[in-house]
């Protein structure tokens, strides 16, 4: 496995990756899926695009071969701070370590631009994922955040309680 930063190149296969990994019957192939708790889609390429053409947010990607088998996206938030969300592994490639070396990978980019905190945000109705990142050395801070409930680019709840738990780990 290799991991580097995501160029353009990778847009149209990061975009098919991400949501086969959190929507649809395809994503329920892992455990990781959102597919229980939103419709409709988890990203777009716009979105990629803009967050692979931002030079203070780092798009990395896990290749195997030339197939991508995961991705994170880790950014600068300029405070000492880096926040990664998009950790994501191919369904059918879950659950042998794949995530843990890819925060791991995005852990280290964000020491390299100086960050001494990351954060990440955990749907609170996501038990499992969040008790994963709790192994990884996260931890719950008490405060939450929202849900877009009403912006379709982030995807279509199917229940109104959703909101997102903060979690952070010393770097």
């Amino acid at each position: 496995m290799k991991i580097e930063r995501a160029s353009s190149d990778d847009i149209a296969s990061l975009h098919q990756l991400v949501e086969s990994a959190y929507r649809g019957e395809s994503s329920k192939v892992g455990w990781t899926t959102e597919a229980d708790l939103l419709g409709g889609q988890r990203t777009d390429a716009r979105e990629l695009a803009d967050i692979v053409g931002d030079p203070s947010q780092h798009m990395l990607v896990m290749r195997q071969g030339d197939a991508l088998v995961g991705s994170i996206l880790v950014a600068d938030k300029s405070d000492g701070r880096a926040y990664f969300g998009m950790l994501t592994i191919d369904p059918k490639h879950q659950a042998v370590g794949l995530g843990r070396q890819l925060l791991a990978a995005g852990e280290d980019a964000a020491r390299s631009f100086g960050a001494t905190v990351m954060e990440c945000q955990v749907i609170r109705q996501r038990d499992e994922l969040i008790a994963w990142y709790a192994r990884q050395g996260y931890v719950d801070t008490g405060d939450t955040r929202p849900f877009p409930m009403h912006d379709p680019r982030f995807g279509l709840p199917k229940r109104n309680d959703l909101e997102f738990i903060v979690m952070e780990k010393p770097l």
